[in-house]
């Protein structure tokens, strides 16, 4: 049964109204105990004697189980279509599969935080967990099957706690693990995907199918939902909400800071600061020699109440660095990129736009823009870029 608007709205606002009291769930339970609390008055067939992480670190987001309903069938419009109600500077999250470029505005995801698709003839979830700022699509195959994802109205340090249809399995989205349930020790596969400002989004990929506001939710449209944000203000917190982060924060960086963040090893990232100042970072790690791009013109998604006027925290783009038969090294240029070693120049969709490399594509590598207090609960060890 769908949830209408107006009910969800009222559970986001039980929500919001719960984050200043810092309220956190009593300690540690006998696993039964932990078991009921988490079940609470949804029905679940999930194997909560199988876990991963331990259960007290699980804690009611308010919403109960699909109260924040995923889009399993979604529609898409044209670009020309999409622009009679995006800005500029909408955050639109682009996943590209073969010929196939589709576009998820966070506008539309803030509400939903999971998408069910297929980019082409591959499967994916798209998901969104605006209290971590964390945009992640997944491969959804898993042993010959194919995975439905939706929200368990449940979060562990702050981030979406999903679950999969098929066996109930609850897995923690800021990195595609299973954490209670059958498929306990399991990983999701990471599908490159890239948060962008929507006029670039036009530029780069006129022919993008979006996202439509036809989502089989009318009053969210008819509303005026989309296209806003419930949590206004969350990103200038100087800490995320107590109630849903019990952990103390890592002090290498700000907390809300935002991080281009790689699952590589015990992770990588660096900050949107550190970016902003270099235009582009080089960098080897794990085997790996990749270089993020950043760019100003995105819109924060958890700044004003109408997400196109949020403060630019800009866009940034992750690629292999090798090219051409050779490794590169890039450096911001006028309109784009530059590689030193032949002066072509490249855009944030990762193609060489003039030079010797016209036409060729760098390719994408799996990123996510988290805030950094999320980012540094799930992978303590990452290694922080510096100048």
């Amino acid at each position: 049964m769908h949830t209408t608007v107006n009910t969800k709205w009222r559970v986001l606002a039980v929500g919001v109204a719960l984050l200043a009291t810092g309220t956190l769930p009593a300690g540690a339970q006998s696993p039964e105990a932990e078991a009921r609390r988490l079940a609470g008055s949804d029905s679940w067939r999930t194997d909560f004697g199988r876990t991963a992480v331990p259960l007290s670190e699980i804690v009611s987001g308010g919403p109960p189980k699909d109260g924040i309903p995923a889009l399993d069938r979604p529609s898409f419009e044209s670009a020309e279509e999409a622009d009679g109600w995006l800005g500029d500077s909408d955050p639109v999250v682009i996943v590209e599969h073969g010929r196939t470029v589709k576009g998820y505005p966070l506008g539309i995801l803030i509400w939903h935080e999971i998408v069910n698709d297929f980019v082409g003839d591959l499967p994916v979830t798209i998901t969104f967990c605006p209290l971590c700022n964390t945009a992640l699509a997944f491969d959804r195959r898993l042993d010959g099957r194919v995975l439905d994802f939706g929200t368990t109205g449940r979060l562990r340090h702050s981030d979406l706690v999903m679950y999969d249809r098929q066996t109930e399995t609850w897995w923690q989205q800021a990195v595609g693990e299973a954490i209670v349930g059958e498929l306990v020790g399991r990983r999701l596969t990471y599908v490159p995907a890239n948060t962008l400002g929507w006029a670039e989004v036009k530029r780069l990929y006129p022919a993008v199918e979006m996202l439509s506001r036809d989502t089989g939710f009318p009053d969210y449209r008819s509303s005026g939902r989309y296209g806003q944000n419930p949590y206004a203000g969350y990103d200038s917190r100087s800490a995320p909400y107590p109630r849903f982060f019990a952990g103390a924060v890592d002090a290498g960086l700000p907390a809300m800071d935002r991080v281009a963040a790689l699952d590589l090893g015990d992770g990588w990232a660096v900050s949107f600061r550190e970016l902003e100042r270099s235009g582009v970072v080089n960098a080897d790690f794990e085997g790996r020699a990749f270089a993020v791009f950043w760019a100003p013109g995105a819109a924060s998604a958890l700044d004003e109440r109408r997400i196109a006027r949020g403060r630019d925290v800009g866009q940034s783009v992750v690629f292999d660095r090798r090219a051409g038969g050779r490794t590169l090294a890039f450096e911001p240029a006028e309109g784009g990129f530059r590689d030193r070693e032949t002066g072509s120049t490249w855009n944030l969709a990762g193609l060489a736009t003039a030079g010797p490399l016209a036409d060729e594509r760098l390719t994408p590598m799996a990123h996510g823009n988290h805030f950094w207090f999320a980012w540094i609960a799930f992978r303590p060890n990452t290694e922080v870029w510096r100048p």
